[in-house]
């Protein structure tokens, strides 16, 4: 694996300049909790990875993953993150967490009070409170080492590791968990219960005196109702943050914590996230202390319902970029210290460009000699997949392990041809790339419903789809909130390029479906006066002489630029061509195999044209765009014959001879 800093952080390097400004600022200074989000296999965790590869060494951090297969209750969750921030580090003194372990203890164990509800007084009730905690407290640290040691035997299995972590971070990580494991026991025993003042003068706690606060909470834990339950986490919480803030006073000590928190989204994530921006809210804003020293990373691939709808309409804020994330950025354009939303920053993962798709295949690829040719792929990979890191990675696993044709020609093309096909290994399963994208990608969604989304696939606008073939909103809704649409800055709510493309392959298997999809789409825009988008599904159904005919009517009726711009919208229509053969292959299968430069009038020039466009534009039926001078010369002949208005055309034609491949995808 090669190190986050080459890999996991390109298109990412924001974000570390914001954890090094947040570990950097004093104690008290307000700190965001800075959401990572974007769809399955946009990199998130790849940025906790290099995240942790570049801050562990020097600086305390946590890592928890709520999206395993094991439940993390949030106390657990608490109390695995802050036996990792326990490390000790060369440069400071080891933290310490004596309130949050007594708030566990005190909670945990089912405490005898039957001598303070007998009659005893009320100082034998007491101290029959403390020895029971002590005694807890001794028989923990005699199994464990001490009492969050314990919480490795139940929660070890959902701390996880980063997916797609680097060498370097996963020796970091693991530094850490076996340092945390057992740290020496220093005489804590009746230290512990020192704390319990705290507790007793916490404003969530009815009773002020220490001992019966800490009965309060055991009784909220074993007996208390949902309300005392969610107050008893607050509390823990709470005591969290006063620990860390402890940790911080004192001398050669960090500023600042860093908290890891992978796919928040998850039930207990989403807990866990609400319980912490509340307890910061609460003892920052509410009752007006100094905010907690904590850098806060989470990531979410869902919508989080506590924003509200996932039009984001109901949210004070706008999703920001992570190539220009600071805490500038953020005091900009936060809301109000009036309502808990001023805490979040959250930064919409954008897909990789171009040159940082060609980075990442050169870092993989190009130091083995035997794949070093494919690293000539780069535009055919970022064309096909959008830029998405995931899906950038399975096509290199793809190529790594299939053996496909290395030198770029005929017999590469045919091959990539079928590249959704070809089978991808993930540790000792094997499934075609297609279903094991789709699976990564659509986790969660029935077979039912994908049969579904693969048919509102056909259209661009998903929400267009959605309602004409008949499959409410419900589906839309979902593809938003799994952050699953074309990226921001897109006009036409598309679904992410990759998703579509291997949706439509999937399609193309049930003609019957796929010709009814275009069928009900094209007679849709038919009935709105919109032609060009019914000559898109019209094309999608082979129709091409009709497309060129209504083409052929607009060439004279329309200006030149408005004419290009239809004419690029309506072949880039998907379709359900052959899976075998390369560019010129499918050229000859529609029976357009001479070069539309030859054409002698306007007619079979733009047919030709039309073709040899609609082929090019699907990487997987040109990977090479080989196309492109057939295109660029017959927007040459046709240039010759319009009598005015002939720049755009001639232009037009210059681009794709000297096609210059675009850094992002929406900029073909």
């Amino acid at each position: 694996m090669e190190s986050g800093s080459g890999l996991g952080l390109r298109g990412r390097s924001g974000i570390v300049s914001l954890v090094d400004e947040c570990l950097k600022q004093p104690p008290t200074a307000d700190r965001p909790v800075t959401m990572l989000l974007g769809p399955r296999g946009s990199g998130a965790s790849e940025a906790h990875s290099a995240l942790m590869e570049h801050f562990g060494p020097d600086h305390p951090f946590a890592y928890v993953n709520f999206g395993g297969t094991q439940s993390l209750l949030p106390r657990y969750a608490l109390a695995l993150l802050a036996r990792q921030l326990e490390r000790k580090l060369p440069r400071y003194g080891r933290s310490r967490f004596p309130l949050l372990s007594l708030g566990l203890l005190a909670s945990d164990e089912e405490l005898n009070i039957r001598g303070m509800a007998q009659g005893h007084s009320m100082a034998q009730g007491r101290r029959a409170v403390q020895r029971q905690l002590d005694h807890f407290q001794q028989a923990n640290e005699a199994r464990h080492g001490d009492y969050l040691a314990a919480f490795f035997e139940v929660g070890m299995g959902a701390i996880g590791v980063p997916e797609g972590a680097s060498s370097v971070a996963l020796a970091v990580f693991q530094d850490a968990l076996r340092r945390g494991r057992r740290l020496p026991v220093r005489g804590l025993v009746g230290r512990l219960t020192a704390g319990a003042h705290w507790f007793g003068a916490h404003p969530l706690i009815r009773s002020g005196d220490r001992w019966e606060a800490l009965v309060e909470l055991n009784l909220w834990r074993h007996d208390g109702d949902e309300q005392q339950q969610e107050r008893l986490d607050r509390v823990l919480f709470s005591a969290f943050l006063e620990d860390l803030r402890r940790n911080t006073a004192r001398n050669f000590m960090p500023r600042s914590h860093l908290l890891l928190l992978d796919n928040t989204h998850a039930p207990y994530g989403r807990r866990f996230l609400d319980l912490l921006v509340r307890a910061r809210h609460d003892d920052t804003v509410v009752t007006g202390g100094d905010c907690d020293p904590l850098t806060v990373v989470a990531s979410s691939n869902r919508w989080l319902p506590r924003w509200g709808p996932a039009t984001g309409d109901a949210w004070p804020w706008q999703l920001r970029g992570p190539d220009r994330a600071s805490l500038a950025d953020w005091h900009t354009y936060r809301p109000t210290r009036d309502g808990e939303d001023t805490w979040w920053y959250p930064l919409r993962l954008r897909d990789l460009n171009l040159d940082e798709v060609r980075i990442r295949i050169e870092l993989q690829l190009g130091g083995h000699p035997e794949l070093a040719p494919y690293t000539r792929l780069t535009p055919f990979v970022h064309r096909l997949t959008g830029g998405l890191p995931r899906a950038v990675q399975q096509i290199l696993d793809v190529l790594r392990q299939s053996g496909a044709p290395a030198e770029s020609g005929p017999d590469q093309d045919r091959w990539l041809r079928k590249l959704p096909d070809r089978q991808l290994r993930t540790g000792e399963v094997s499934s075609t790339l297609a279903e094991t994208a789709l699976g990564h990608l659509l986790r969660g969604l029935d077979p039912v419903e994908r049969a579904m989304l693969a048919e509102c696939a056909a259209a661009r606008d998903l929400s267009v789809g959605t309602q004409v073939l008949g499959h409410g909103e419900e589906l839309f809704g979902e593809m938003r909130s799994r952050w699953l649409l074309a990226g921001p800055g897109t006009f036409v709510p598309t679904l992410h390029p990759w998703l579509r493309r291997l949706l439509l392959w999937e399609l193309a298997r049930r003609p019957d479906d796929w010709d009814m999809a275009h069928e009900l789409l094209a007679e849709h825009y038919r009935s709105e006066g919109r032609p060009v988008q019914e000559m898109y599904h019209q094309l999608a159904l082979h129709r091409v002489d009709d497309v060129a005919d209504q083409l052929l009517r607009r060439f004279t009726a329309v200006p030149a630029a408005q004419w290009i711009s239809e004419f690029d919208t309506v072949t880039s229509a998907p379709n359900r061509l052959p899976d075998e053969g390369g560019p010129l292959e499918l050229l000859a299968a529609l029976g357009s195999g001479r070069a539309p430069a030859r054409a002698v009038d306007a007619a079979s020039l733009i047919q030709g044209l039309v073709v040899a466009r609609w082929v090019w534009s699907d990487p997987l039926a040109d990977p090479g765009m080989r196309l492109a001078h057939l295109i660029a010369e017959g927007f040459t002949q046709l240039s010759q014959l319009r009598r005015n208005d002939i720049v755009p055309l001639f232009n037009e034609a210059e681009r794709y001879r000297h096609w210059r491949h675009p850094q992002t995808t929406g900029e073909v």
